[in-house]
């Protein structure tokens, strides 16, 4: 019994000089300690502000009415971190050996500025810090000082400002952020709730050698943003210099979704260019912010992209990229898949052309050069084989040269320009051999009835903030050479030997002509085709814009009327969708007419002439030979 009484004794007295330690605790040398432990982790002017009281719950220690920490001295907007109400705590048992011990600060609503010069130089690095995380306090004389460190810091319900020089500046609010750091020379853990929008934004990093690592020392860092709609992760080695390099991934299931949930714009990108995103890359990122991307393997659906990058962070991004895409799918999928195609509608032949309007602003997200090869592309209306291209941008102008492009059986080089200086526009320079022009017309404008071989040249420029806009706006020239080949629905000789015009096939040995394009609107009058026993001239339009076709074909018999020829025009005419095709009687009996009556105008002539006694040298005609005549009558 006595020894439980003594027991009892001893926690008394313990009990009471717990208790006696907590009512002398004095709260400003706390402060004090705590402001001098954080001056000697960042190298930052640390202020004490506000009041300064004792708090025993829920934290044992001391509280603060305001808390500054300095910024670097180039910074203009105030300090890095103010908080009106700050919360210093202690360790009690060491409080009970004499020593004060700083185990955490927690701060309240406090505004954090993080400031980035365009020069790679960030508020956060700090440099000019001792990175001891240890100071010592004063003390007597004969008494050993006592070391003090800050296991832990908590801000809740922060405003985090990060202003890029450059850029624009964001914002956000409701920031959670915790730093675990409890051995000195350990690693420390970091953990941030961002509150862009209603669903959070969860970070995460573990960095070893904390110590070192706020003075600028590399130091190993695995770091991880999750939200709910895509995550990115990184394990590598990283310093507050800039230095980074490591393995990145970034996967997301809704890539629109994920930049509205990271609080920028949102995108609606097709099912297979980016509505997700697969991507893994080992990344090297200097001081001078060069970026480099190596073995970058990037899954965006059925679409898939390997390569390199090396880009420029000083402005806008400079790209120097080769990326190979292999099968490249630009088709765009159903619209359904994408969320319906609007009320532009779709650019069907005789549909019209989609009106939806064309945001282009893209082109100036960066400057650059990306070389670009593919075993195929699919761009939903035309069909391309193996391509070599590079694809220069220069302040929103993005031109395509096309080194080498497989397409229809032949080949296709030249560029093509997309212009969104001011306004967008299109244009471009092609040349095309080889080409098999039944796939290719059928592709371009729902024509199946023309086959062979050709060459063609073509030049355009269109402008307008829709494809319907360009497409009736499209100026321009081109020729088109085709060697044998066939006109299907159509025979001609059977047309010009009984007037049959039941559907059947046209052989030809050629085909060829020129034309010019001015407001959407393709003109052509030197149509040429050679068949065996017929030629056919052509001329017309065909409304590019409008997806009409008015043209006339004139095939002529050569062998008939006594080697003078029979021609009946053959008239295409109505939307690409349903063209018709049609003898013009009416235009083969005038031109029949208009032979007979030039006929008998000559008969008349040599008649009177005959009858005046008036025969007109050779190559002279009657009425000159007329002419001639009374002249000399009235000189004689």
């Amino acid at each position: 019994m006595k020894w439980v009484v003594r027991l009892l004794g001893v926690v008394v007295v313990l009990i009471g000089v717990a208790v006696v330690s907590v009512l002398f605790l004095p709260a400003e040398r706390v402060a004090k300690i705590a402001a001098d432990q954080l001056r000697g982790l960042t190298g930052r002017d640390v202020a004490i502000t506000g009041d300064v009281s004792l708090t025993l719950w829920p934290v044992l220690g001391a509280r603060v009415g305001g808390l500054e920490v300095g910024n670097a001295e180039w910074a203009s907007d105030g300090p890095m971190l103010q908080a009106t109400n700050t919360a210093i705590g202690v360790d009690a048992m060491a409080l009970l050996s004499g020593d004060i011990r700083i185990t955490n600060i927690e701060a309240e609503s406090p505004t954090i500025r993080l400031e980035q010069k365009a020069d790679g130089r960030a508020s956060w690095q700090f440099t000019d810090a001792s990175g001891t995380a240890q100071i010592e306090t004063e003390t007597a004389p004969d008494r050993p000082a006592r070391s003090v460190s800050i296991e832990r810091l908590q801000v809740t319900d922060a405003t985090l400002i990060y202003d890029a020089e450059g850029s624009d500046l964001v914002s956000y609010e409701g920031v959670d952020l915790s730093l675990d750091w409890p051995e000195r020379l350990g690693p420390a853990e970091i953990a941030a709730t961002l509150r862009p929008t209603a669903n959070p934004v969860e970070v995460a990093a573990t960095i070893d050698g904390f110590a070192g690592f706020i003075t600028g020392e590399t130091h190993t860092l695995r770091a991880s943003i999750d939200t709910e709609a895509g995550a990115i992760g990184f394990d590598g080695r990283a310093s507050t210099a800039g230095a980074v390099a490591g393995a990145l991934t970034v996967k997301t299931a809704n890539t629109g979704a994920f930049l509205q949930a990271l609080g920028l714009p949102g995108a609606d990108l097709p099912p297979d260019l980016g509505r997700s995103i697969d991507l893994s890359t080992t990344l090297t990122l200097t001081p001078d912010r060069q970026l480099a991307l190596r073995d970058l393997v990037v899954g965006l659906g059925a679409n898939r992209v390997t390569g390199a990058a090396d880009i420029g962070l000083n402005g806008v991004p400079q790209v120097n990229a080769q990326l190979d895409v292999g099968d490249l799918d630009l088709s765009g999928g159903d619209a359904s898949a994408s969320g319906g195609s609007g009320g532009g509608g779709g650019g069907s032949a005789g549909g019209g052309w989609p009106t939806d309007p064309i945001d282009a602003s893209g082109l100036a997200a960066f400057n650059g050069e990306i070389a670009l090869t593919a075993r195929s592309i699919d761009l939903g209306q035309f069909d391309l084989g193996a391509t070599r291209a590079l694809l220069r941008n220069e302040t929103s102008r993005m031109v395509f040269e096309l080194r080498e492009v497989a397409a229809y059986s032949g080949g296709v080089t030249g560029e093509f320009v997309i212009n969104n200086r001011s306004g967008l526009s299109v244009g471009g320079q092609l040349a095309a051999t080889a080409i098999q022009m039944q796939p290719l017309l059928a592709d371009a404008a729902g024509l199946d009835r023309l086959t062979g071989q050709g060459e063609a040249r073509l030049s355009f420029l269109g402008s307008g903030n829709s494809v319907d806009a360009i497409m009736k706006s499209l100026s321009g020239d081109g020729s088109l050479q085709i060697g044998r080949g066939t006109i299907l629905g159509i025979d001609l000789d059977r047309l010009m030997r009984s007037g049959d015009t039941s559907p059947g096939t046209t052989v030809f040995d050629s085909l060829g002509g020129t034309w010019t394009i001015a407001g959407g609107v393709l003109s052509n009058r030197d149509l040429l085709l050679q068949l065996a026993n017929y030629r056919a001239s052509g001329e017309g339009v065909v409304g590019l814009g409008a997806q009409t076709v008015d043209y006339t074909v004139t095939p002529v018999a050569l062998r008939a009327n006594s080697g003078q020829g029979v021609s009946i025009p053959v008239r295409f005419v109505g939307p690409w969708s349903d063209i018709s095709i049609r003898p013009d009687v009416e235009a083969a009996l005038k031109a029949e007419a208009d032979a007979k009556v030039d006929e008998l105008e000559q008969k008349a002539k040599e008649k009177i002439g005959e009858r005046l006694g008036i025969s007109g040298e050779e190559g002279q005609s009657v009425e000159d030979a007329v002419k001639d005549r009374l002249l000399r009558k009235l000189f004689d």
